[in-house]
């Protein structure tokens, strides 16, 4: 069900959305994180922003109504849109998944026998996530789909600044160095609050990433990810003192560190993702 859009390019209203929430019964809901894009402008920002062309298979998080979605249907050559609650008519050229996109896995991609283009695996990531689940979605989807080459999703402008932030930054933390192990990022714009329903409490920014190869083996990315884990749980202490626990011990920390060409009384928030790499890799030689 749609309500005939008052743009020329096809683009829902505000209007519209609120008309066909109405037709549905539909009421948006805090636990789900339903906050709907209803300015026309910011979609065509987004699909610009997003770099999504006439090759691309694009994978949309969280449709909602389908604002998004046009606008990326009218750019992309396939939309695979995952939806844990759909209101989405269908389109040609979109794919609508009744999926928990945490645990989307490639398998449940589709792939249509007559077309290999059409069931071809999304490269992009174009998606206004939902705020609650926003960093664990996005890393997720990174590890479980290597098809995702790039992206642009809106977060909560927080996150935003915590996924993009260098390290030494006043909100680096534990999603900008495990963002780092897949992806470059980037800030890529706020959003404001008005061009949402409804209006959110929290304001809202863009990243965009591009993958890049991974700075160590896959199999040593769980060790790699422990050891950010421990570092930021006892954030603005000495790496002697945060990595204890995990390395078993302060004498092991300062083995482990000087082996990986660290400082033991370095803060976890000053190393970058290359030097969790070297410190997992030197737990590891010493077991």
């Amino acid at each position: 069900m749609a309500a005939p859009s008052a743009t020329a390019d096809g683009l829902l209203s505000g209007a519209d959305i609120r008309a066909i929430a109405g037709a549905l019964e539909l009421r948006p809901t805090k636990k789900r994180g339903q906050n709907f894009l209803v300015d026309p402008n910011t979609v065509r920002r987004l699909v610009r922003l997003a770099g999504v062309g006439p090759d691309d298979v694009v994978l949309e998080v969280g449709p909602g109504l389908g604002s998004l979605t046009l606008g990326l249907l009218g750019a992309a050559r396939r939309v695979v849109a995952v939806e844990v609650d759909p209101a989405l008519a269908a389109a040609e050229r979109l794919t609508v998944l009744t999926r928990d996109a945490l645990r989307l896995v490639p398998a449940d991609l589709p792939r249509d026998g007559l077309d290999e283009s059409l069931g071809a695996a999304p490269g992009v990531l174009a998606a206004n996530l939902p705020y609650n689940i926003a960093v664990p979605l996005l890393l997720g989807l990174l590890e479980r789909l290597p098809s995702l080459q790039r992206g642009l999703v809106m977060v909560q402008a927080e996150v935003a600044d915590r996924l993009t932030s260098p390290p030494g930054g006043r909100v680096y933390g534990i999603p900008s160095v495990k963002l780092a192990w897949f992806a470059a990022a980037r800030p890529a714009g706020p959003v404001p609050r008005s061009v949402f329903w409804p209006v959110p409490n929290v304001d809202s920014g863009l990243v965009a990433f591009t993958r890049r190869p991974a700075p160590a083996p896959e199999a040593l990315r769980a060790a790699v990810f422990a050891a950010i884990d421990a570092a930021f749980a006892q954030r603005r202490k000495t790496l002697r003192t945060a990595l204890a626990g995990w390395a078993g011990s302060p004498a092991a920390v300062d083995r482990i560190t000087r082996a990986a060409g660290v400082e033991p009384g370095a803060r976890g928030e000053t190393l970058d993702i290359a030097a969790y790499c070297r410190l997992a890799a030197a737990r590891a030689r010493e077991r």
